[in-house]
């Protein structure tokens, strides 16, 4: 087998339409934010039999880059027909008994950086913890230092070949995050470049500030550093962000060692006043109080979330309760790669009615790996999330904690036809085969940019 990255698409000479046939299932992800219970409904649509030769077996139709409906095939024809759909305007896309399923959703990614840390593996193998790396310089400190020194069109290489391999295994949207610059003019450099990478396509790019991802070296030695960096943080990097325009949320790391609940609100709250929405690194390392804090400012989302406290937990809850959900975003291949024994309390979660989403969190340091199918098997050993539940989180839940659900994350009529064929028959084999090669074909927009075929 051959992976062809097909750059802008292929448009199947010029048709408007496209319908994916002959499918073995659709795993449609309809009706919006998956919680409790319908964390486990596919909305599946299953060949009679399991013979996608079958008259009735599930296809999708798209239009002009949107999806116009899926269900049996001989039913969707007839409706197509009916509506005054030709159907010899459609390019048709066979699936060969495969899995369709809505294109991947990465709702937390620290795309670009430069350099590698992977002499910390074996640090963090002789004991050494992720503050202690820290404090000494190494980790996202490290990461800063080659970061500032890399170039625009270095940086865009770099991200233009992960956003590749990221495509190569279903993933059709991402959010990037910067904080490896830690000072404007790189922050600005690398929100720039994540805006321009998304409008080059075909993956796209989310841009998010993350100015508060550790303190700037130049404040360390202060001996008010870590004020003095928040506001900095207020009142030189976030108006400057702002007035560029690309970053569409902020972020700040709010851990013990790192900043305080108060230093995240601070900050968090004058991003808001300036309009970019609000995520937030929550209660990785220890219990810090960042799940309370997502759940009172009104988070799109709390990450990482590996050691959350009880009160955490229930203002979680309360807030989905009262109708104003913060997506639990869980990064179980972080807490995997630092080989630590705390995972993600995902079943509570899902237990309290906590809407539950997965990212790779792809950094250089604590999680370098750009796939979602690889992440979704960890979250199946690790956190005990089914199958279903896992598909969930990389798709509708994901497309939630980006604010972008009514767009992308679910195959349903005028949503973006954004959809990734996989080479098994269920949804449900897609963790069953870790790190296995499973993408058939990748749909953005209603075009082939990714096509796998036999050699």
């Amino acid at each position: 087998m051959a992976l062809r990255l097909i750059q802008g698409g292929r448009a199947s000479d010029g048709l408007p339409g496209l319908l994916i046939e002959h499918a073995g299932e659709v795993a449609t992800m309809a009706g919006g934010l998956r919680v409790g219970a319908r964390m486990d409904d596919a909305s599946a649509i299953a060949a009679p039999g399991g013979d996608p030769q079958h008259e009735a077996a599930p296809a999708v139709a798209c239009w002009e880059g949107r999806i116009l409906a899926a269900g049996p095939r001989v039913e969707l024809l007839q409706a197509l027909e009916g509506s005054g759909y030709t159907l010899a305007r459609f390019a048709r896309l066979d699936a060969a008994g495969g899995t369709v399923t809505p294109g991947l959703i990465d709702p937390h990614t620290h795309l670009l950086f430069a350099g590698s840390r992977e002499a910390e593996l074996v640090l963090r193998q002789r004991g050494a913890d992720y503050l202690e790396i820290l404090q000494a310089g190494g980790g996202i400190l490290s990461t800063v230092t080659a970061t500032r020194a890399a170039t625009e069109d270095e940086l865009t290489e770099h991200g233009r070949r992960w956003l590749g391999e990221m495509l190569s295994h279903g993933t059709t949207t991402i959010e990037a995050k910067s904080g490896y610059g830690l000072d404007l003019p790189t922050e600005l450099r690398l929100l720039e470049v994540a805006h321009r990478l998304g409008k080059e396509g075909p993956v796209e790019v989310l841009p998010t500030w993350l100015g508060a991802h550790a303190v700037a070296p130049e404040f360390r030695a202060r001996p008010d550093g870590t004020e003095a960096y928040v506001r900095h943080l207020i009142e030189e990097q976030l108006p400057g962000v702002v007035a560029q325009g690309r970053a569409r949320f902020a972020d700040v790391f709010c851990e013990r060692g790192v900043f305080s609940p108060a230093q995240a609100r601070r900050i968090l709250q004058a991003a808001a006043r300036l309009g970019l929405g609000s995520r937030l690194h929550a209660d990785e390392l220890a219990p810090s109080g960042g799940a309370e804090l997502a759940a009172e400012l009104g988070a799109m989302s709390a990450d990482h979330l590996a050691m959350p406290s009880a009160a955490g937990i229930d203002a979680l809850a309360a807030a989905a309760g009262a109708g104003r959900p913060v997506i639990a975003v869980l990064l179980p291949a972080t807490t995997w790669f630092l080989m630590h024994e705390e995972v993600a309390p995902a079943r509570t979660f899902i237990e309290r009615d906590i809407p539950v989403a997965l990212a790779t969190d792809f950094n250089p340091g604590t999680s370098p790996t750009p796939s979602l199918p690889l992440v979704m098997t960890v979250a199946c050993l690790a956190l005990k999330l089914t199958p279903t539940e896992a598909l969930a989180a990389v798709t509708v839940n994901a497309a939630a904690a980006l604010g972008i659900a009514d767009d992308v994350g679910s195959i349903e009529s005028g949503r973006q036809a954004d959809l990734t064929i996989w080479s098994v028959p269920s949804h449900r084999q897609i963790p069953y085969w870790p790190a296995a090669d499973l993408v058939r074909t990748v749909v953005k927009r209603g075009r082939v940019v990714v096509e796998r075929a036999a050699i």
